[in-house]
């Protein structure tokens, strides 16, 4: 209810229309107790509608309603997109936000509210499909063995490196490592992961994975319940993502390493140094967790990148 409550503020006096604001109260409950959203994306919705309607409001000159939401012709669409581009939002942030706007109307007409085709007719911002950029396996390996070293306890030392070891040698989201739970620590041939939307899947987990998390356990000064979080605060709460990003940032200036370089770009790295070293790429989409293999397919850009260089530097015609 903290959502419906927070967008009901957000543009309470946008809206000239009780039916409106119980269809929009009507949808975010069903993104939230029938999708099983996220509170982070719903959230991200929220700002999304919000934004959209705030423009409108601006754009027709008054209160929305059901009405005009249904009477909206294409160029009203394209208006909200211009906007955003005006003032120097993303394409992949408006890709978003229309997504998320394509995605209510198409809820509201289900329900019978309004039935508005123009919204279809809008296309979507090309996209760019930035390349991930990994670190390359000394660069990887050097931030597994000395993010120890920033540490102000031994035990916090074990821990960096049981969480780096897991994102390097298990291609986990930093997400999917903290969210693991004492009864879930890698201590078998694999581990059962919880990703995006929802979706489990197993990763098989190397020797040296298990070594550096039961270094951890033995070392943490906390009680690790069974369903209580696997990685711990200084203060024994559940580990949040900012202390090890912190860390990374620390580990650019001593290592050397590129800006690009943080928590992600060691998942990046497990999924490039497998396929570079003849790694099968739907293996690795499995591992990592991708719905579609096209997103999988741009760690062969890397691939290919450094195959050109290597190819231009050892090449003896390139000389």
């Amino acid at each position: 209810m903290a959502d419906t409550t927070r967008l009901e503020k957000s543009f309470a006096h946008l809206v000239g229309d009780a039916n409106l604001r119980s269809a929009v109260q009507n949808w975010l409950r069903w993104l939230r107790d029938e999708r099983r959203l996220s509170p982070h994306t719903v959230d991200a919705y929220v700002r999304d509608l919000s934004g959209f309607l705030t423009f409108m409001a601006g754009h027709l000159n008054g209160p929305l309603t059901l009405g005009g939401l249904e009477a909206l012709a294409a160029r009203d669409f394209r208006a909200w997109l211009a906007r955003r581009s005006s003032i120097g939002l993303q394409r992949t942030s408006t890709a978003r936000a229309l997504s998320v706007l394509r995605g209510f109307f198409v809820w509201l007409e289900r329900n019978d509210h309004v039935c508005n085709h123009a919204i279809r007719t809008v296309r979507t911002p090309k996209q760019p499909h930035p390349v991930p950029k990994p670190l390359d396996e000394a660069e990887a390996m050097a931030v597994v063995q000395d993010v120890g070293i920033l540490a102000s306890e031994p035990w916090i030392a074990a821990r960096d490196i049981a969480i780096m070891t897991l994102l390097y040698g298990c291609g986990l989201r930093i997400s999917e490592a903290l969210c693991l739970t004492r009864s879930q620590a890698p201590f078998g041939s694999v581990i059962r992961v919880l990703g995006k939307g929802g979706k489990e899947r197993m990763v098989p987990v190397l020797p040296v994975v298990c070594e550096a998390v039961q270094t951890y356990i033995s070392s943490c000064p906390y009680p690790l319940d069974d369903d209580g979080a696997l990685f711990r605060g200084a203060r024994g709460g559940p580990l949040g993502p900012r202390p090890i990003q912190r860390q990374m940032q620390k580990l650019r200036s001593i290592l050397g390493l590129p800006e690009t370089a943080t928590p992600h770009s060691m998942r990046h790295s497990f999924a490039t140094h497998l396929l570079s070293s003849g790694g099968d790429l739907r293996s690795i989409q499995e591992l990592l967790g991708h719905a579609s293999l096209s997103t999988t397919q741009r760690y062969t850009a890397v691939d290919t990148g450094r195959l050109l260089r290597d190819y231009n530097a050892t090449h003896p015609r390139a000389r």
